[in-house]
């Protein structure tokens, strides 16, 4: 038998494991009972396409957690991420999820989430440091998610980065609410503590995924914001953890 052949029967073994098959299960579930919510809330209770598309921003983000929890292999987190990389192309010339891609701006926004997902799942799982993508990930879920609902619906003071409206509201958001997952990470899903390096970590990674939001433009941020984040957290974690 070729090692090929090999390799494939062991996926296919750990694909069809009854505890990967469950935790694939309930990942698929929570995705599907997010979207479906936001289709509700877009189509019925006509909430505006840029507040159900956070919604889903901010709840896919937590993916990543699930798929750390329920031990999911990186391989099929890395597939399903190809997969949903195929749809959020295709959905830009077929009327997939309005909820989502109704926004009326040229964004690649989505695509990028899916790569970033990817990405991170592969690169840091691989590590056996899956805290790290949850925090890449959470970072641009709540801090970018928030931001920008904070941003439009109270945002009094603008400022513009490369024709790009933006606002202090937001970005201070953007700050907190990465400072917090940031401290998160580390304190519970590493199990550092909350310790002064923790905290000093969060301080210097936050406001840098706070410009890397800020600079970025047709969504490039949700691929710049997650590795950006995963990576500076990830030389601090060796300097002072």
């Amino acid at each position: 038998m070729s090692p090929d052949s090999d390799l494939l029967t062991a996926m296919t073994h750990e694909l069809f494991a009854p505890a990967v098959l469950s935790g694939i299960a309930v990942v698929g579930g929570w995705l599907a009972l997010l979207l479906g919510l936001a289709e509700w809330l877009y189509r019925s209770q006509h909430l505006p396409a840029e507040l159900s598309r956070k919604l889903v921003h901010i709840g896919t983000g937590h993916v990543v957690v699930l798929a750390w929890w329920l031990e999911i292999p990186a391989w099929i987190g890395m597939a399903a991420a190809i997969v949903a990389a195929g749809i959020a192309i295709a959905s830009r010339w077929l009327a997939i999820l309005p909820s989502v891609n109704g926004i009326g701006r040229d964004s690649w926004g989505t695509l990028f989430y899916a790569i970033s997902i990817g990405v991170s799942i592969g690169c840091f799982f691989a590590q056996g440091q899956p805290h790290l993508a949850a925090i890449g990930i959470g970072v641009m879920a709540w801090g970018d998610g928030l931001a920008a609902i904070v941003g439009q619906k109270f945002g009094r003071h603008r400022y513009r980065v490369w024709g790009m409206a933006k606002s202090w509201e937001g970005s201070l958001t953007m700050l907190v609410a990465s400072f917090v997952v940031i401290v998160l990470g580390l304190g519970l899903g590493l199990g550092a503590g909350f310790s002064g390096p923790v905290w000093a970590i969060a301080g210097i990674v936050a406001p840098i995924a706070t410009l890397l939001e800020a600079f970025s433009k047709w969504g490039i941020d949700n691929l710049t914001v997650p590795l950006g984040s995963a990576i500076g957290v990830l030389y601090l974690q060796h300097l002072w953890l």
